[in-house]
């Protein structure tokens, strides 16, 4: 059962430790803060005096609000002042014995009833609480930055944690006028588990080097709907801290290849190509705004457009297609096969243009496939085979462009962009609910919520079609032999049944 929790402790006030006192002011808890650096924890306080100031001027919140919030802040000079919290939560730096001292220093100082909180984001919660005397009233408390922002909180319990800590902390998180999702003691828990798909992805894309980043990027973003490519993410975050994180991942899961990270982002961090923070990683930087390297490929200007013979397995996305092409002035074959002047556009799942090409029985040199998984009306991507001719690919370029719609010419590849990064997305969301690390609705709150992708994973799975991914994956995985695209258990299971990936069967218990 849920305990009231009136009284917060803080160690560590720096952006992470100064958030979460925020949110816990502004819910109406007394604040604790302590920092063993000297005048931290009040130059933290005295931060956010200046925010709760700048709220009011901008209308967000009341003076009053801000005089009562700042007046459940107190700042102390020892840790013994945590005596009579409810909970303490400590917010320092990512290393196990320094936590792990900490806590063993609390522990002698705090009620027997206070629940002990980490806001770790990478370390296991078990390991930090291995040392304790009751470590089962230990659990991860991990918020998000800009904590105010963003409306997530992991609550991790341990092997030893009671269930009573959990709920505890997830009422809490609630009052604090956030989402709690409960995740198990796992690597990354769920948002930095969730988000190996999205990154390692897309370096393995830029790796087969199928488009440049400025394409790969905009793909994404245009096509599929992610505020940021994976590209501009690694640079806004900075290698420094993203490429150590898919190293230890992919450590902890003893190198399953599901989260094998790219030897690209490790040469970037060697040469000091860490992103924004040094002004080059994926892209250059001046006074913090991104150079892009390369435009988008100018519409090519065809006078005399061949004949289209449109190669699909699916009669209504057929029919679709063929609509789309006659309404820009296309000139369409309704034959069985293509004629010998026909540009031959194939519209496979997961396949290559190659393979789609032996597939349809159809010349590659006049091959091109489009990516029509996520619909055509935002974005269009075209994809060559090693020996298309360039006027055949000009020609499909400068119809499909001729309404407006962006069109980005991508070399041969898997599943091209969207399909490959969106099925290895939903993926990993179903493998992390296979290995019960969280519900489903917990894992798409904390993805949605934690890495503002446009739906949760397993939602926007079941709006994609879970049969149509299990089927990318599959011929992925055939074609490249590479396990990282084996279809996970749960998604081939509700694929075949027909059911919606957020399904839970019946507990056995």
């Amino acid at each position: 059962m849920a305990r009231e929790v009136n009284r917060l402790g803080i160690v560590g006030t720096g952006v992470m430790g100064a958030g979460i006192a925020q949110v816990a002011a502004q819910a109406g808890l007394q604040v604790t803060l302590f920092d063993k650096r000297d005048g931290a924890a009040r130059a933290a306080r005295d931060g956010l005096q200046a925010t709760f100031d700048k709220l009011v001027g901008k209308g967000k919140i009341s003076r009053e609000v801000a005089e009562v919030a700042l007046s459940h802040l107190t700042v102390v000079e020892s840790m013994t002042a945590f005596a009579d919290c409810d909970v303490v939560i400590e917010a320092i730096v990512e290393e196990l014995g320094i936590k792990q001292a900490l806590f063993a220093e609390l522990e002698a100082i705090v009620s027997k009833s206070c629940i002990l909180a980490t806001n770790t984001s990478s370390l296991s919660v078990t390991s930090i609480a291995s040392n304790l005397a009751c470590p089962d009233r230990m659990a991860g408390f991990h918020f998000f930055n800009p904590v105010p922002l963003m409306k997530v909180i992991e609550v991790i319990g341990g092997i030893d944690t009671s269930e009573a800590v959990v709920d505890t902390l997830l009422t809490l998180a609630s009052r604090l006028g956030h989402t709690g999702v409960r995740a198990q003691d796992t690597p990354g828990f769920i948002v930095n588990h969730a988000g190996r798909a999205y990154s390692t992805e897309g370096l393995k894309i830029l790796e087969e080097r199928i488009a440049p980043p400025e394409d790969i990027d905009r793909i994404l973003r245009e096509e599929a709907g992610f505020r940021m490519g994976p590209l501009e993410l690694f640079d806004l975050t900075g290698l420094d801290v993203s490429h150590p994180a898919m190293e230890s991942i992919f450590t902890q899961f003893y190198h399953d290849p599901r989260y094998r990270p790219s030897y690209i982002s490790r040469q970037m961090l060697k040469g000091n190509r860490l992103g924004r923070k040094t002004g080059i990683g994926f892209y250059r930087y001046e006074s913090g705004q991104k150079i892009e390297a390369l435009a988008p490929l100018p519409v090519p200007k065809v006078s005399n457009l061949p004949p289209i013979w449109v190669g699909c397995e699916d009669v209504a996305l057929h029919a679709q297609v063929m609509s789309l092409l006659e309404s820009l002035g296309g000139r369409v074959e309704l034959t069985a096969s293509p004629s010998e002047e026909a540009l031959c556009l194939l519209l496979p799942f997961g396949d290559d243009a190659v393979s789609a090409s032996a597939h349809f029985g159809v010349d590659p040199e006049r091959t091109l496939c489009l990516d029509a998984f996520l619909g055509l009306d935002r974005h269009r991507t075209l994809m060559r085979t090693p020996v298309t001719r360039q006027e055949v690919c000009d020609a499909a370029h400068a119809l499909l462009a001729s309404d407006g719609v962006r069109v980005t010419v991508i070399r041969d590849s898997v599943g091209f962009v969207s399909q490959r990064v969106l099925a290895a997305v939903v993926n990993l969301a179903c493998d992390i609910a296979q290995r019960e690390i969280a519900k489903p609705t917990d894992i798409d709150n904390a993805v949605r919520l934690g890495l503002n992708y446009p739906h949760g994973p397993l939602a926007w799975g079941d709006a994609l079609g879970p049969r149509r991914l299990f089927d990318i994956l599959d011929r992925i995985h055939a074609l490249t032999g590479d396990s990282r695209y084996r279809p996970s258990p749960w998604l081939r299971r509700r694929a075949t049944l027909g059911v919606s990936l957020l399904h839970e069967a019946p507990s056995d218990r």
